[in-house]
Parts: structure tokens; C-alpha cells; sequence
């Protein structure tokens, strides 16, 4: 069915079609920052690698925001 998580309720069925870029490098980081006990030094290369990766994903999809502030002002001068 689904998990619950603290208050929140999550549906795995809805989540588990979207595409993860980054995933296996954060698992390499996660499972080194487990290994070395919290030693973020000894894990500096998968971390950069995990931060490129993550850049490169933020870079590609980034939209301008310049539309969406022009409707949200354009719907607040309506409303007063």
C-alpha cells in the first residue's frame, strides 16, 4: 500500500516510475560516509562527483521564473 513516514503518508506506487539522475551517485556517498564512520574527508570524491552530478541536473532543467512571477502578480492585483 504505502509507508508512513513520521506524519507523512508516502504512496510508492506514484514515485516509483520518475527518474532519479543523481541516485547512484548519492548511494556511493552515503554508503562511504557509512563506512568511514561520519569521516566526510575520506569521502571527498564521491562527493564531488555527487555535486557535479547535481549541478548538471539543476542547470538543465531551470526555467524562468520571469512568467510565473508575472501571473502571480497579475492574480494578486485582482484579489484587492
Amino acid at each position: 500500500m504505502g509507508r508512513k513516514a513520521g506524519g507523512l503518508f508516502i504512496n510508492p506506487k506514484r514515485f516509483g516510475t520518475l527518474h532519479k539522475p543523481c541516485m547512484r551517485e548519492m548511494i556511493m556517498f552515503l554508503n562511504c560516509v557509512a563506512t568511514s564512520h561520519d569521516n566526510a574527508e575520506a569521502c571527498a570524491r564521491q562527493k564531488e562527483l555527487l555535486d557535479t552530478c547535481m549541478e548538471s541536473q539543476s542547470k538543465k532543467n531551470r526555467k524562468s521564473w520571469g512568467s510565473l512571477n508575472y501571473h502571480l502578480q497579475r492574480l494578486s492585483r485582482g484579489r484587492k
